[in-house]
Protein backbone atom coordinates (compact mmCIF):
# COMPACT_ATOMS: atom_id res chain seq x y z
CA UNK A 1 0.00 0.00 0.00
CA UNK A 2 1.18 3.40 -0.66
CA UNK A 3 2.26 5.42 2.08
CA UNK A 4 -0.20 8.05 2.73
CA UNK A 5 0.86 10.33 5.56
CA UNK A 6 4.18 11.58 3.72
CA UNK A 7 2.53 12.67 0.54
CA UNK A 8 3.32 16.78 0.33
CA UNK A 9 0.93 18.13 -2.52
CA UNK A 10 -0.08 21.78 -3.27
CA UNK A 11 -4.38 22.31 -3.66
CA UNK A 12 -6.02 20.86 -7.05
CA UNK A 13 -2.25 19.25 -7.80
CA UNK A 14 -3.54 15.71 -7.93
CA UNK A 15 -7.04 15.43 -8.49
CA UNK A 16 -7.84 16.27 -11.80
CA UNK A 17 -11.15 17.92 -13.07
CA UNK A 18 -12.07 14.89 -14.98
CA UNK A 19 -12.50 13.24 -12.04
CA UNK A 20 -15.51 15.06 -10.76
CA UNK A 21 -17.50 13.75 -13.86
CA UNK A 22 -16.33 10.60 -13.44
CA UNK A 23 -17.14 9.79 -9.70
CA UNK A 24 -21.11 10.84 -10.69
CA UNK A 25 -21.04 7.31 -12.42
CA UNK A 26 -19.93 6.04 -9.08
CA UNK A 27 -22.92 7.46 -7.36
CA UNK A 28 -25.50 7.17 -9.89
CA UNK A 29 -25.22 3.19 -10.45
CA UNK A 30 -24.57 2.61 -6.46
CA UNK A 31 -27.89 4.55 -6.33
CA UNK A 32 -29.49 2.30 -9.37
CA UNK A 33 -29.18 -0.49 -7.66
CA UNK A 34 -30.36 0.54 -4.24
CA UNK A 35 -33.28 1.93 -6.34
CA UNK A 36 -34.55 -1.24 -7.31
CA UNK A 37 -34.95 -2.67 -3.70
CA UNK A 38 -36.67 0.47 -2.80
CA UNK A 39 -39.73 -0.43 -0.10
CA UNK A 40 -39.16 -3.93 -0.10
CA UNK A 41 -37.95 -3.75 3.62
CA UNK A 42 -34.90 -5.08 3.31
CA UNK A 43 -32.20 -2.88 4.65
CA UNK A 44 -29.64 -5.20 4.52
CA UNK A 45 -30.50 -6.59 0.90
CA UNK A 46 -30.51 -2.46 -0.36
CA UNK A 47 -27.09 -1.36 1.17
CA UNK A 48 -25.12 -4.78 -0.16
CA UNK A 49 -26.58 -4.08 -4.01
CA UNK A 50 -25.63 -0.18 -3.36
CA UNK A 51 -21.76 -1.81 -2.08
CA UNK A 52 -21.17 -3.94 -4.73
CA UNK A 53 -22.15 -1.66 -7.69
CA UNK A 54 -20.23 1.49 -6.23
CA UNK A 55 -17.35 -0.38 -5.82
CA UNK A 56 -17.40 -2.15 -9.61
CA UNK A 57 -17.48 1.65 -10.77
CA UNK A 58 -14.57 2.70 -7.94
CA UNK A 59 -12.80 -0.07 -9.41
CA UNK A 60 -12.91 1.53 -13.26
CA UNK A 61 -11.25 4.79 -12.12
CA UNK A 62 -8.22 5.75 -13.09
CA UNK A 63 -7.11 6.09 -9.26
CA UNK A 64 -4.72 4.18 -6.50
CA UNK A 65 -7.38 5.18 -3.92
CA UNK A 66 -7.87 4.19 -0.60
CA UNK A 67 -10.94 3.75 1.87
CA UNK A 68 -10.52 5.86 4.62
CA UNK A 69 -14.18 6.43 5.57
CA UNK A 70 -16.32 3.09 4.72
CA UNK A 71 -19.06 1.15 5.97
CA UNK A 72 -16.84 -0.50 8.60
CA UNK A 73 -13.05 -2.23 8.97
CA UNK A 74 -11.44 -4.96 7.28
CA UNK A 75 -13.26 -8.12 8.98
CA UNK A 76 -16.88 -6.86 8.29
CA UNK A 77 -16.44 -7.05 4.53
CA UNK A 78 -17.76 -7.25 1.89
CA UNK A 79 -18.74 -3.82 2.78
CA UNK A 80 -15.89 -1.12 1.63
CA UNK A 81 -13.86 -0.95 4.51
CA UNK A 82 -11.57 1.23 5.71
CA UNK A 83 -7.98 0.36 4.44
CA UNK A 84 -9.74 -1.08 1.21
CA UNK A 85 -7.79 0.29 -2.07
CA UNK A 86 -9.76 0.54 -4.82
CA UNK A 87 -9.09 2.11 -8.59
CA UNK A 88 -7.03 0.75 -11.48
CA UNK A 89 -3.75 1.80 -8.81
CA UNK A 90 -2.05 3.81 -12.18
CA UNK A 91 -3.47 7.27 -11.13
CA UNK A 92 -3.17 9.99 -9.03
CA UNK A 93 -3.11 8.84 -4.80
CA UNK A 94 -6.67 9.67 -3.00
CA UNK A 95 -8.45 9.04 0.20
CA UNK A 96 -11.82 8.10 -0.48
CA UNK A 97 -14.87 8.13 2.23
CA UNK A 98 -18.09 6.81 0.75
CA UNK A 99 -21.90 5.76 2.32
CA UNK A 100 -23.47 3.39 -0.45
CA UNK A 101 -26.47 4.16 0.37
CA UNK A 102 -27.24 6.98 3.02
CA UNK A 103 -30.52 6.60 4.94
CA UNK A 104 -30.64 2.14 4.45
CA UNK A 105 -34.07 2.64 6.22
CA UNK A 106 -35.65 5.22 4.04
CA UNK A 107 -34.84 3.17 0.93
CA UNK A 108 -36.22 -0.16 2.86
CA UNK A 109 -39.07 2.30 3.59
CA UNK A 110 -39.37 3.77 0.29
CA UNK A 111 -39.36 6.98 2.13
CA UNK A 112 -37.66 10.92 1.11
CA UNK A 113 -34.25 11.57 1.29
CA UNK A 114 -32.33 8.02 0.90
CA UNK A 115 -28.78 8.72 -0.92
CA UNK A 116 -25.79 7.32 -2.32
CA UNK A 117 -22.82 9.39 -1.67
CA UNK A 118 -18.92 9.44 -1.44
CA UNK A 119 -16.03 12.34 -1.43
CA UNK A 120 -12.76 11.94 -3.02
CA UNK A 121 -9.44 14.00 -1.60
CA UNK A 122 -5.94 13.99 -2.15
CA UNK A 123 -3.86 11.25 -0.40
CA UNK A 124 -3.58 11.86 3.18
CA UNK A 125 -5.99 14.34 3.77
CA UNK A 126 -9.12 12.80 5.23
CA UNK A 127 -9.62 12.21 8.56
CA UNK A 128 -9.21 8.73 8.68
CA UNK A 129 -11.71 7.43 11.85
CA UNK A 130 -12.84 3.93 12.69
CA UNK A 131 -16.47 3.42 11.78
CA UNK A 132 -18.04 5.33 15.26
CA UNK A 133 -20.39 7.73 16.35
CA UNK A 134 -19.41 11.62 16.02
CA UNK A 135 -20.85 14.35 17.77
CA UNK A 136 -21.19 17.61 15.41
CA UNK A 137 -22.57 20.41 14.43
CA UNK A 138 -22.88 22.77 11.27
CA UNK A 139 -23.83 25.97 9.98
CA UNK A 140 -23.91 27.48 6.70
CA UNK A 141 -21.41 30.47 4.71
CA UNK A 142 -21.49 34.29 5.78
CA UNK A 143 -20.75 34.02 9.35
CA UNK A 144 -17.95 34.85 11.76
CA UNK A 145 -15.42 32.72 12.67
CA UNK A 146 -15.87 30.00 15.80
CA UNK A 147 -19.50 31.93 15.41
CA UNK A 148 -20.94 28.42 17.06
CA UNK A 149 -18.64 26.43 19.33
CA UNK A 150 -19.20 22.31 19.63
CA UNK A 151 -18.45 22.57 23.66
CA UNK A 152 -20.52 25.52 24.04
CA UNK A 153 -24.44 24.65 25.40
CA UNK A 154 -26.93 24.10 22.93
CA UNK A 155 -29.12 27.35 23.97
CA UNK A 156 -25.74 29.40 23.69
CA UNK A 157 -25.17 28.55 20.59
CA UNK A 158 -28.63 29.36 19.28
CA UNK A 159 -28.45 32.86 20.75
CA UNK A 160 -24.99 33.18 19.35
CA UNK A 161 -26.19 32.09 15.74
CA UNK A 162 -28.89 34.39 15.96
CA UNK A 163 -27.02 37.08 16.63
CA UNK A 164 -24.68 36.88 13.78
CA UNK A 165 -27.49 36.21 11.64
CA UNK A 166 -29.18 39.60 12.55
CA UNK A 167 -32.10 37.88 13.71
CA UNK A 168 -34.03 36.59 16.80
CA UNK A 169 -33.87 32.71 18.06
CA UNK A 170 -37.46 32.38 16.97
CA UNK A 171 -35.89 32.75 13.64
CA UNK A 172 -33.28 30.14 13.84
CA UNK A 173 -34.48 26.55 12.88
CA UNK A 174 -32.06 23.64 13.74
CA UNK A 175 -32.28 20.00 12.71
CA UNK A 176 -31.63 17.06 14.81
CA UNK A 177 -31.65 13.69 14.16
CA UNK A 178 -34.92 11.53 15.72
CA UNK A 179 -32.57 9.71 18.46
CA UNK A 180 -33.63 9.50 22.59
CA UNK A 181 -30.16 10.29 23.07
CA UNK A 182 -30.86 13.86 21.81
CA UNK A 183 -34.01 14.78 24.14
CA UNK A 184 -31.63 16.84 26.58
CA UNK A 185 -30.35 18.84 23.97
CA UNK A 186 -33.97 19.24 21.59
CA UNK A 187 -34.96 21.00 24.99
CA UNK A 188 -32.68 22.92 25.64
CA UNK A 189 -32.83 23.93 21.57
CA UNK A 190 -36.69 25.27 22.18
CA UNK A 191 -35.90 26.88 25.64
CA UNK A 192 -33.74 29.07 23.58
CA UNK A 193 -36.75 29.71 21.25
CA UNK A 194 -35.83 28.04 18.49
CA UNK A 195 -37.42 25.48 15.70
CA UNK A 196 -36.46 21.83 15.59
CA UNK A 197 -36.87 19.91 12.25
CA UNK A 198 -36.60 16.36 13.31
CA UNK A 199 -35.27 13.22 10.91
CA UNK A 200 -34.91 9.76 11.13
CA UNK A 201 -32.03 9.45 8.82
CA UNK A 202 -30.08 11.31 6.40
CA UNK A 203 -27.32 13.61 8.00
CA UNK A 204 -25.07 14.17 5.34
CA UNK A 205 -27.98 16.01 3.04
CA UNK A 206 -28.82 17.29 6.85
CA UNK A 207 -25.54 19.11 7.25
CA UNK A 208 -25.63 20.12 3.38
CA UNK A 209 -29.02 22.11 4.14
CA UNK A 210 -27.29 24.78 6.39
CA UNK A 211 -25.55 26.10 3.47
CA UNK A 212 -28.38 27.58 1.77
CA UNK A 213 -31.35 28.19 4.44
CA UNK A 214 -32.90 30.33 2.46
CA UNK A 215 -34.17 27.26 0.47
CA UNK A 216 -34.16 24.78 3.09
CA UNK A 217 -34.92 26.76 6.46
CA UNK A 218 -32.11 24.99 8.06
CA UNK A 219 -29.90 27.10 9.99
CA UNK A 220 -27.68 24.46 12.24
CA UNK A 221 -27.30 21.48 12.25
CA UNK A 222 -26.55 19.73 15.78
CA UNK A 223 -26.32 16.26 17.12
CA UNK A 224 -24.90 12.61 17.74
CA UNK A 225 -24.44 10.73 14.37
CA UNK A 226 -22.03 8.47 11.97
CA UNK A 227 -18.52 9.86 11.68
CA UNK A 228 -18.26 8.53 8.12
CA UNK A 229 -21.80 10.81 7.60
CA UNK A 230 -19.59 13.50 9.22
CA UNK A 231 -16.44 13.39 7.30
CA UNK A 232 -19.09 12.88 4.07
CA UNK A 233 -20.60 16.48 5.08
CA UNK A 234 -17.42 17.95 6.21
CA UNK A 235 -16.64 16.81 2.50
CA UNK A 236 -19.35 18.68 1.07
CA UNK A 237 -18.98 21.69 2.89
CA UNK A 238 -15.37 22.18 2.45
CA UNK A 239 -16.56 22.59 -1.52
CA UNK A 240 -19.61 24.88 -0.84
CA UNK A 241 -19.02 27.14 2.25
CA UNK A 242 -19.67 26.40 6.05
CA UNK A 243 -18.13 25.92 9.51
CA UNK A 244 -18.20 22.31 10.99
CA UNK A 245 -16.63 20.72 14.03
CA UNK A 246 -16.96 17.27 15.01
CA UNK A 247 -15.97 14.99 17.63
CA UNK A 248 -15.58 11.08 17.82
CA UNK A 249 -17.18 9.62 20.37
CA UNK A 250 -14.60 6.82 21.75
CA UNK A 251 -16.15 5.86 24.38
CA UNK A 252 -15.18 2.14 24.89
CA UNK A 253 -11.28 0.70 25.34
CA UNK A 254 -12.08 -1.11 21.73
CA UNK A 255 -13.04 2.07 20.23
CA UNK A 256 -9.84 3.95 21.45
CA UNK A 257 -7.42 1.08 20.08
CA UNK A 258 -8.65 0.95 16.65
CA UNK A 259 -8.66 5.02 16.56
CA UNK A 260 -4.91 5.01 18.12
CA UNK A 261 -3.84 2.59 15.05
CA UNK A 262 -5.43 4.56 12.90
CA UNK A 263 -3.03 7.74 13.72
CA UNK A 264 -5.38 9.56 16.69
CA UNK A 265 -3.69 10.64 19.51
CA UNK A 266 -6.28 12.22 21.33
CA UNK A 267 -9.57 10.89 21.68
CA UNK A 268 -10.85 14.17 22.36
CA UNK A 269 -9.62 15.92 19.76
CA UNK A 270 -12.10 18.82 18.69
CA UNK A 271 -11.85 18.81 14.71
CA UNK A 272 -12.59 21.86 12.38
CA UNK A 273 -13.77 21.81 9.11
CA UNK A 274 -9.97 21.85 7.56
CA UNK A 275 -9.00 19.04 10.02
CA UNK A 276 -10.98 16.34 8.33
CA UNK A 277 -11.03 17.75 5.03
CA UNK A 278 -7.70 19.41 4.20
CA UNK A 279 -6.89 19.27 0.53
CA UNK A 280 -8.78 19.88 -2.79
CA UNK A 281 -11.59 17.57 -2.53
CA UNK A 282 -14.53 16.17 -4.50
CA UNK A 283 -18.19 15.20 -3.40
CA UNK A 284 -20.79 13.34 -5.21
CA UNK A 285 -24.46 12.42 -4.18
CA UNK A 286 -26.82 10.94 -6.19
CA UNK A 287 -31.25 10.80 -4.84
CA UNK A 288 -32.24 6.69 -4.54
CA UNK A 289 -35.71 8.05 -2.73
CA UNK A 290 -37.58 11.47 -3.60
CA UNK A 291 -35.98 14.44 -1.03
CA UNK A 292 -35.34 17.66 -0.38
CA UNK A 293 -31.76 17.74 -1.65
CA UNK A 294 -32.36 15.04 -4.75
CA UNK A 295 -34.79 13.41 -7.18
CA UNK A 296 -34.85 9.66 -6.83
CA UNK A 297 -33.96 7.33 -9.18
CA UNK A 298 -37.08 6.86 -11.74
CA UNK A 299 -37.65 4.10 -13.75
CA UNK A 300 -39.29 4.13 -17.20
CA UNK A 301 -40.22 1.87 -19.82
CA UNK A 302 -36.75 2.11 -22.03
CA UNK A 303 -34.94 4.80 -19.78
CA UNK A 304 -33.71 5.19 -16.03
CA UNK A 305 -33.34 8.91 -14.97
CA UNK A 306 -31.30 10.07 -11.74
CA UNK A 307 -30.25 13.22 -10.25
CA UNK A 308 -26.49 14.35 -8.78
CA UNK A 309 -25.27 17.07 -7.44
CA UNK A 310 -21.32 17.23 -7.44
CA UNK A 311 -18.82 19.73 -5.89
CA UNK A 312 -15.33 20.66 -5.97
CA UNK A 313 -13.60 22.40 -3.69
CA UNK A 314 -11.14 24.26 -5.05
CA UNK A 315 -13.04 25.97 -7.75
CA UNK A 316 -16.19 26.14 -5.68
CA UNK A 317 -18.26 24.17 -8.51
CA UNK A 318 -21.36 22.56 -8.18
CA UNK A 319 -23.03 20.57 -10.60
CA UNK A 320 -26.67 19.72 -10.66
CA UNK A 321 -26.77 16.95 -13.39
CA UNK A 322 -29.90 14.77 -14.21
CA UNK A 323 -29.09 11.80 -16.36
CA UNK A 324 -31.39 9.85 -18.80
CA UNK A 325 -29.21 6.74 -18.89
CA UNK A 326 -30.84 4.61 -22.08
CA UNK A 327 -28.42 1.49 -22.76
CA UNK A 328 -29.95 -0.22 -20.09
CA UNK A 329 -28.15 -3.47 -20.65
CA UNK A 330 -24.53 -2.11 -20.14
CA UNK A 331 -25.54 0.46 -17.40
CA UNK A 332 -26.34 -2.74 -15.06
CA UNK A 333 -23.73 -5.04 -16.61
CA UNK A 334 -20.57 -2.84 -16.77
Amino acid sequence: MAKRATITVQPGQMIERILSLEIVRVTERAAVSAARLRGRGNEKAADQAAVDAMRRELNKLPIHGTVVIGEGERDEAPMLFIGEEVGTKKGAIVDIAVDPLEGTTLCAKNMPGAIATMAMAEGGTLLNAPDVYMDKIAIGPGYPAGAVDLDAPAGDNILALAKAKGVRPENITALVLDRPRHADLIAAVRKAGAAVRLITDGDVAGVIHTADPQNTGIDIYMGIGGAPEGVLAAAALRCIGGQMQGRLILDTDSKRERAAKMGIKDPREKYQLEDMVRGDCLFAATGVTDGSMLRGVKFNNATIETETVVMRSVTGTVRWIRAEHRQLDKFYLD
